[in-house]
């Protein structure tokens, strides 16, 4: 059973030719949820093999557009696919309006339901639940109201200890973002900057590669993955040393690359 994160973008929202905006999409026991959504999103997709048809579920951080502007495009694109279910679509309120003006104001509206579900940014809650998995909002500190979002595995009949993923994208470091995911085994913790440029992290409200790393060793986390790169940094390979240097298990965010969370052995006890 698989539980794996596959990065779609790893760019800010400066344009670069090599940095898409940011998107993932999490597969958990073959049900897949679309985190985030920058522009090309839908593309991006189909690049990594998962049809857009087979998204139960989109999370929206918060409205800055390169986490956002794809939105639209998808839903046309399902739209003209001939989708007929609900698309569960959960984020900040400001979402639900985007989505009303389309629905309203750009020609045909799609015939399926846009189920959208709106996520108080300042409060830790569950937000959806099947029988395979928890999502719980984690609030995040950045300009505009922003949630982090942290997907629990529920336990299996076979006893396999759960995997979890926490999505932490974008903000200033958090100390308490980290304790609300505490023991997570997969985190993802946006490092727009190197530490050098930490003045201009902190003004425009992201974080550092150093910073990233901190809250993970603060968190506990099994692994910490970096991204939302600023188009300044040409040589990543500078945002991943420095934040090994502080959290050894950091890997960056490439574009394609898929991160999973191995099952784990059963408990016989249980």
């Amino acid at each position: 059973m698989r539980f794996e994160v596959t990065i779609l973008g790893n760019g800010s929202a400066s344009p670069a030719a090599d940095k898409h905006q940011t998107a993932h999409v999490l597969n958990v026991r073959e049900q897949f949820y679309l985190i985030d959504c920058g522009e090309g999103t839908r593309s991006r997709l189909l690049r990594v093999g998962v049809s857009p048809l087979k998204i139960r579920a989109v999370f929206i951080s918060h409205i800055h557009g390169d986490h956002i502007y794809g939105l639209v495009p998808l839903i046309s694109s399902l739209g003209l696919a001939g989708k007929q279910t609900p698309l569960k679509i959960f984020g900040p309120g400001a979402v639900g309006r985007m989505l009303d003006f389309f629905q309203n104001e750009f020609g045909q509206p799609v015939d399926f339901e846009l189920d959208f579900t709106p996520v108080d940014t300042t409060a830790h809650r569950l937000v959806y639940e099947n029988r395979s998995m928890e999502v719980w909002s984690v609030p995040l500190r950045h300009r505009t109201p922003t949630t982090g979002y942290h997907f629990v595995e529920k336990p299996d009949p076979h006893n396999h200890p759960t995997r979890s993923y926490a999505y932490l994208s974008d903000t200033l470091p958090s100390p308490k973002a980290a304790g609300l995911v505490r023991g997570v085994d997969l985190m993802y913790h946006e490092a727009t900057f190197a530490h050098t440029d930490r003045r201009l992290a902190r003004d425009t409200g992201h974080s550092t590669a150093t910073e990233a790393a901190r809250i993970a060793l603060k968190a506990g986390a099994g692994e910490l993955i970096i991204g939302h790169f600023s188009s300044r940094y040409k040589n990543l390979a500078l945002l991943e040393d420095e934040a090994r240097a502080v959290f050894p298990n950091t890997r960056v965010a490439a574009e394609g690359a898929t991160f999973s969370v191995p099952l784990k052995k059963a408990d016989p006890g249980l």
